[in-house]
């Protein structure tokens, strides 16, 4: 009983005499904080990546003082300070029907070759690219992204579906 006792250690004083030089069990090892020098790693987990901008195409596009079109554009997610920040705008309280204006404005990062996208340029749009804007916008946004990439049982082969049941710009 003494010899156990002195081999966990006293709380009172070092241990002396047999008990100091008696070996630890391989066992207690791992609970000490060792680990065996052949343990690999384990593996990080893969990042999570955060999809914040959406690539679409307008439906006719935009035309700008030149007469070139501009159908190609990138959105972003918005944040709550694109949400807020129009809300002061004297246009919108003026018109609550222009917040999407310029919310828009705020949150198309490119569109074609414009080296600037402002709710000047997306008030000048055609009413159907607008709807397909106000639609993509409440997709991305507030619904979440609703595509899903999945895999051909028969083929394996990869591709995306719509989880929405609606195409973009449709109501």
């Amino acid at each position: 009983m003494r010899r156990s006792s002195a081999v966990r250690g006293s709380v009172t004083g070092p241990v002396t005499g047999a008990a100091a030089g008696a070996e630890q069990p391989q066992e207690a090892a791992p609970f000490l904080g060792a680990a065996p020098a052949t343990a690999a790693p384990a593996p990080a987990p893969a990042a999570y990546r955060l999809q914040t901008e959406f690539p679409f195409e307008l439906p006719r596009g935009y035309v700008d003082e030149a007469g070139t079109v501009h159908r190609d554009g990138v959105m972003r997610l918005a944040t709550a300070r694109d949400e807020l920040v129009p809300l002061r705008d004297i246009r919108v309280q003026e018109n609550p029907a222009y917040l999407s204006v310029v919310l828009l404005g705020r949150v198309i990062t490119r569109l074609g070759a414009l080296p600037l996208v402002h709710d000047g340029v997306v008030e000048n749009m055609f009413a159907s690219d607008l709807a397909f804007l106000q639609d993509f916008y409440r997709q991305v946004n507030a619904e979440g992204h609703t595509r899903a990439s999945v895999q051909c049982p028969h083929c394996s082969e990869p591709f995306e579906v719509e989880l929405g049941g609606s195409r973009l710009g449709e109501s």
